[in-house]
C-alpha cells in the first residue's frame, strides 16, 4: 500500500493569497488552513496538506533575509515530516528568496517550489489556482520512493525553474519569469515533463543543515554611459560595504578610463570583493575576451559568468555571514555551489 504523500504550505504573503471582503470589497489575505474552499481540486489530490500562514503576511517588497531565515526554519522543523514544500510568495522578490533558499539548505533532499500569482486566487482569472496545484503535484512527485525534484525551485505559467536561475520578467503576464542561462527543469502541459539531465541531484547524503547568517554589506553597481567618478566613488566608500556586484556591460566589459580602474582597484586593494556580471539577461561574463575587460581582470575583479544579480547578491551575503576569510570566500564565489552559474 502506497504512503500517503505529504505536502506542508508556507504561506508568507503576496498576490496569491488575497480574496475580496465581502462588506469592503478591498483585497484581504484569505485563511490558508481553508485554501481548499479557494482551491476545491487539491481535495482529489488525496496528499495530507497541511499550512503555516505567516503573521503577519509579508508584501513581497518588504522582504528582508529575517524572511528567508523564518521559511528556511520552518522547512528545517518540518523537514521529517513532509515529502515537500511549496512557498507562496510575492512575485516582486520571489528569485532573490529563492536564490537565498538554494544557499541556505544544505544537504536538501526534498522540493521546495516557490509559486505566487499575478492575479489574487480570489480573482475569477486567477493564474494563482493552477500555479498552486501543479506546485504541489511537483513538490509532492516521487520516482522509485525519490524525490523527482530535490531542489528549491520556481513554478509559474507551465514552467519549473531552478530558483538560483531566475529572474522576474514581466509585471504584466502571467510567465512573470524566466531562466535565461538554464532551459526548465520541467514543463507542464497534458503531462509534466521533467528534464531530468539538468535536475540536481544529490551524490552524498548528508542531513539538512541551515546556513542563517547573512552579511547584508553588499552594494550593486550599473555601468551606464556617463556614469560619475563621484558617484562610484561613493558607493564604494559607503562605510562597511565588503562586496560589490558590478553589473558590466555584454560579456563583461567596463570602461577603461584611469580613474575608474583605479577606485575598482583601490576598492579591492582595501578588501572588498567585486564580482562582474553581465547586464544582459542571457549570456554569460567571458572576462579577458576583450580589452575593455582586461582591466578589470588586472584589478582583481572575479568572474560572475553567467549568474543572476539575484543570486549574486544573496550568494554573497551568504558567504560573508559565514565567517570565512576572503580567500575562501573569493574561491567559492568563482564556482558554483547549487547549480547557480554554469
Amino acid at each position: 500500500m502506497e504512503i500517503r504523500r505529504s505536502v506542508l504550505i508556507i504561506y508568507t504573503g503576496g498576490t496569491i493569497g488575497m480574496v475580496n471582503d465581502p462588506v469592503s470589497g478591498a483585497l484581504v489575505p484569505i485563511d490558508f488552513r481553508h485554501i481548499s474552499d479557494q482551491v476545491p481540486e487539491l481535495r482529489r489530490f488525496g496528499f495530507s496538506l497541511e499550512t503555516v500562514t505567516f503573521e503577519p503576511v509579508i508584501d513581497s517588497s518588504e522582504v528582508s533575509p529575517d524572511v528567508w531565515v523564518r521559511i528556511a526554519r520552518t522547512i528545517e522543523d518540518n523537514y521529517d515530516r513532509f515529502d515537500g514544500f511549496v512557498v507562496l510568495h510575492g512575485t516582486d522578490t520571489m528569485a532573490y528568496s529563492a536564490s537565498a533558499l538554494s544557499f541556505m539548505l544544505r544537504g536538501l533532499e526534498k522540493p521546495v517550489i516557490f509559486t505566487g500569482a499575478q492575479l489574487p486566487i480570489g480573482v475569477l482569472r486567477t493564474d494563482g489556482k493552477e500555479n498552486l496545484i501543479t506546485a504541489i503535484e511537483i513538490a509532492a512527485a516521487r520516482e522509485n520512493g525519490l524525490p523527482v525534484v530535490p531542489e528549491v525551485c520556481i513554478y509559474f505559467e507551465n514552467k519549473l525553474l531552478r530558483g538560483n536561475r531566475t529572474i522576474k520578467y514581466s509585471a504584466e503576464h502571467f510567465n512573470a519569469f524566466v531562466s535565461p542561462n538554464l532551459p526548465p527543469l520541467a514543463e507542464a502541459g497534458l503531462q509534466i515533463r521533467y528534464n531530468r539531465n539538468i535536475i540536481r541531484y544529490p551524490t552524498v547524503r548528508r542531513p539538512l543543515t541551515v546556513s542563517d547568517k547573512f552579511d547584508t554589506a553588499v552594494a550593486v553597481l550599473r555601468l551606464f554611459p556617463g556614469l560619475r567618478q563621484e558617484t562610484v566613488h561613493a558607493i564604494l566608500g559607503t562605510a562597511g560595504i565588503r562586496g560589490l556586484v558590478l553589473e558590466t556591460y555584454g560579456t563583461g566589459n567596463a570602461p577603461t578610463t584611469e580613474w575608474f580602474l583605479d577606485e575598482i582597484q583601490s576598492y579591492i586593494a582595501g578588501g572588498g570583493i567585486v564580482l562582474n556580471v553581465s547586464q544582459c539577461q542571457a549570456g554569460s561574463v567571458e572576462m579577458g575576451l576583450y580589452e575593455t575587460s582586461a582591466g578589470l581582470i588586472s584589478a582583481g575583479v572575479l568572474s560572475g559568468r553567467d549568474i543572476t544579480t539575484e543570486a549574486a547578491v544573496t550568494k554573497m551575503m551568504n558567504l560573508f555571514g559565514s565567517g570565512l576569510p576572503r580567500e575562501k570566500i573569493c574561491e567559492l564565489l568563482s564556482r558554483p555551489l547549487c547549480g547557480e552559474m554554469s
